[in-house]
């Protein structure tokens, strides 16, 4: 198997999804609705998920040794985005937790 380029386009599609759900879920804190920001985090993690299988395929056809095209620019461009998503979308859930516990103490 060898890496091409649709296959690069999917982790950055995915990527980019995910960081722009992880990113509404962030907008969704501003209007203190955690169940939405949950929600869009979950569709973040969902579109990361789908980025990983992609990027697990590639590496095993490299570790395989059946992919002798090696690692190029636009793959590392992908991986780039696959990462900086990921850690938007933790980053983000945790932005979640603490204001939704600022929140339920300032309701007591």
């Amino acid at each position: 198997m060898e890496i091409n380029e649709q296959q690069i386009m999917t982790i950055i599609g995915a990527a980019g999804t995910s960081k722009a759900k992880a990113f509404g879920a962030l907008a969704k804190v501003r209007e203190h609705d955690y169940e939405g920001a949950r929600a869009m985090l979950a569709e973040a993690k969902e579109a990361d998920l789908q980025a990983h299988q992609v990027q697990t395929e590639i590496i095993t056809a490299a570790l395989s040794g059946s992919d002798d095209s090696g690692a190029n620019l636009l793959m590392v461009h992908a991986q780039d985005h696959y990462m900086t998503s990921q850690l938007a979308r933790d980053l983000i859930a945790e932005i979640v937790n603490i204001f939704e516990a600022r929140d339920a103490e300032q309701d007591k």
